[in-house]
Order: C-alpha cells, then structure tokens, then sequence
C-alpha cells in the first residue's frame, strides 16, 4: 500500500490529494503492479519510491504553472512509459484533458486497460514516435502544455515537444542536474524553434534528497 504523506506533499507542494484522489493513486500503484508481470513498464515498485519518484516527482513538475488557471488544459505526455507524468497529472487535474504518447504497442495497450479499469474519462493514448507524429496536422499546434521526463537530451526534447504546442503552450522538462554546456544548446535549439526558456526550478526529493530540475520552455510562435 502507498504512503499517504500529507504532510510532505502539503508542505512541499502545498497541495494534498483528496480521498478519492488518494484512492485513486494506490489503484494506479496496483494497477503498475500487475502490469509490470506482462511488459515491464518499470522497475520503481518499492511503495515509497513510488511515491516519491512517481507521484510526487510528476506532480512537483506542474505546481509551478500556476494550475487554477488551466481546468480545461490539455497535456501531452511525450515518452509516457509507465503513464509518468501523465497519469499523477490527470487524478490531480481532474478537469484536464491527458494524452499518453509512446512507442511501444504493449505499453500503450496495457495503459488502455488501466484508463479503463480506473474510468479516466479524460485520458488517452497515442501510439507512435513523437518525431513522426509531430508532423501530422491532427496533431500540430494543439495541446497547453507537453511533458518529457527521462526521454532525451534537453534540446531534443524541445524539438520533440514544439510541433505539438500552441504558440503560448509549454513544454516541461523534467531533468537530474542541469549544466551550462547543456542550456547553451538548449537555447541555441529554442531560437530555431520559436520559443525560450522561461524558467528552471531546481529543488531537492523529500525523501531521497536528490537534486531535481525542471525546464519550462515557452512557445512563442509557429516555425
């Protein structure tokens, strides 16, 4: 069974998952775990880790958007894997619209089941590689906000995450440490693409101390 620490989420993130939302975490905890047998979505089981890792590092990326004002956002999870961010995102944002992106037919057929077992209305998949879809017109220019975690190197991140942006949306980019080489190229790849880096957070796991960035890159206009 999952930790509930409220008290660090309150503190940290000065939020806290209601009851139902509680619920539902441990079910998508469960849900990971029978998945694991069949497709090896990932290898943070432990409840703890999960929680910090999974649910609380998902949910520490989208804090700083200021979310109130987003209750019809719609997320694009780039990379998706397990569905991390994306599924922490849509139980804290109920009213969002979530779309899981990823490469790999079993992932995304196991993530269907779980939308399915947990009744996320709100949520999708999208099955393909993001260099490719981001070229579809279906797809351009269409969602508030992209997030990657763990996929690429910053700059391909953002090169992956543009075509699907409206101009004013934002990619999150969830980061371990963050060098100077690597923000000279960043902002090299983001003069190209139309857009600039409008922020990093840098802060600390509350359980495991390790050092966290997160990128918010601004779309300012079709390229």
């Amino acid at each position: 069974m999952l930790p509930e620490f409220k008290e660090i989420w309150q503190d940290t993130l000065e939020w806290f998952p209601s009851e139902e939302q509680q619920q539902q975490f441990e079910q998508l905890y469960q849900g990971i775990l029978v998945g694991n047998r069949q497709c090896n979505l990932t290898r943070i089981i432990e409840p703890e880790a999960f929680w910090e890792k999974h649910l609380w590092d998902s949910l520490r990326g989208i804090i700083p958007l200021g979310l109130e004002s987003y209750t019809t956002a719609s997320f694009l999870d780039i990379g998706t894997g397990a569905g991390f961010p994306g599924f922490p995102c849509a139980i804290a944002l109920p009213y969002t619209t979530v779309t899981l992106l990823d490469s790999t037919g079993k992932k995304i057929a196991y993530l269907n089941t779980l939308i399915s077992e947990l009744q996320f209305s709100r949520v999708k998949t999208l099955l393909g590689r993001a260099e490719t879809l981001g070229k579809q017109s279906s797809q351009r220019n269409k969602y508030d906000f992209a997030l990657l975690r763990a996929v690429a190197s910053a700059s391909v991140c953002a090169e992956y995450a543009f075509p699907f942006l409206k101009v004013g949306g934002t990619a999150v980019l969830y980061r371990g440490r963050w060098t100077p080489e690597e923000a000279e190229s960043l902002n090299l790849t983001l003069n190209q693409l139309g857009g600039y880096l409008e922020k990093i957070e840098t802060f600390i796991t509350p359980l495991t101390a390790g050092e966290r960035n997160c990128l918010y890159l601004k779309k300012t206009s079709m390229r």
